[in-house]
């Protein structure tokens, strides 16, 4: 039976520096971020190391962790094993999950928020509602607008995977919405302001239970569509104005859509 690889090595800064993988056995520092774990429940003690290096100032808030066939092999267990701790860790707040572009170290203050709000909304409704939509309407239009003026090309490259998962996605209500909240959250890192990306990051969440309800509104999602591709068209042009009006029509249409399955008695959900 082949023993699992040693990965101790030099202490872990930045990604970079885990993007070669250590010799089996091979020591490369006095100190260690990762050492393979061989006991019963796996992923807990991956949870525990990755959290200490957090704590330690090893992995600090914006790092991007390794793939996950890369930790796996570093830590010597199975992929489901990482799987489960990348899900612990996302729990806990300390880590957060893009489809397309990693998982990254946040400050646990993003989580922190999402759960304040969360019970501030099921606490005040139908108040907590309409003041979320109040948010969101001062919010993202200006995110799309310092989006059109701010994006890079893999922001872009980013939002158009989202729109063309969704396209495809129409008969498909979990991969629609979690294709929907990337695409909000590639224009909201398109802005380039991190409190921005933790409070949309914080607000999205809140809205996949009326998505799923606004997705079963006949025609919802084409209408959804629709808007998301003048808001791709607008930032893609770097036309600030633009993405600003395109972002307040799709959450006019957000509303009317919200409005029509609250009165349905088949897709009744939250009024946002």
């Amino acid at each position: 039976m082949n023993k699992p690889n040693d990965i101790a090595g030099s202490p872990l800064l930045r990604y970079s520096s885990l993007t070669s993988p250590l010799s089996a056995g091979k020591k490369r520092g006095p100190s260690s971020v990762y050492k393979v774990v061989r006991t019963a429940r796996l992923y807990e003690q991956i949870v525990q190391q990755i959290e200490d290096s957090i704590l330690q100032g090893s992995l600090k808030a914006g790092d991007q962790l390794p793939a996950e066939r890369e930790l796996a092999q570093k830590f010597g267990v199975s992929r489901t094993a990482v799987r489960e701790a990348v899900k612990a860790l996302r729990e806990k707040g300390l880590v957060e999950a893009y489809s397309g572009r990693g998982t990254f170290v946040t400050d646990g203050t993003s989580q922190a928020i999402k759960q304040s709000l969360e019970m501030m909304v099921k606490i005040g409704q139908p108040e907590g509602s309409v003041h979320l939509a109040e948010v969101r309407a001062i919010l993202e239009p200006e995110i799309a607008a310092l989006a059109a003026v701010r994006c890079e090309e893999q922001h872009i490259v980013s939002m158009a995977e989202a729109v063309a998962v969704m396209d495809q996605a129409k008969r498909d209500p979990d991969a629609y919405i979690e294709a929907d909240l990337d695409f909000h959250l590639a224009l909201a890192e398109a802005a380039s302001n991190p409190l921005i990306l933790s409070l949309l990051d914080s607000i999205v969440g809140l809205l996949r239970e009326q998505r799923l309800r606004i997705f079963n509104v006949e025609g919802g999602p084409e209408r959804g569509q629709y808007h998301h591709k003048r808001i791709l068209e607008a930032v893609r042009d770097h036309d600030p104005e633009k993405a600003k009006a395109s972002m307040r029509a799709h959450l006019k249409q957000i509303r009317e859509d919200s409005q029509a399955a609250t009165s349905s008695p088949d897709v009744a959900g939250l009024n946002l």
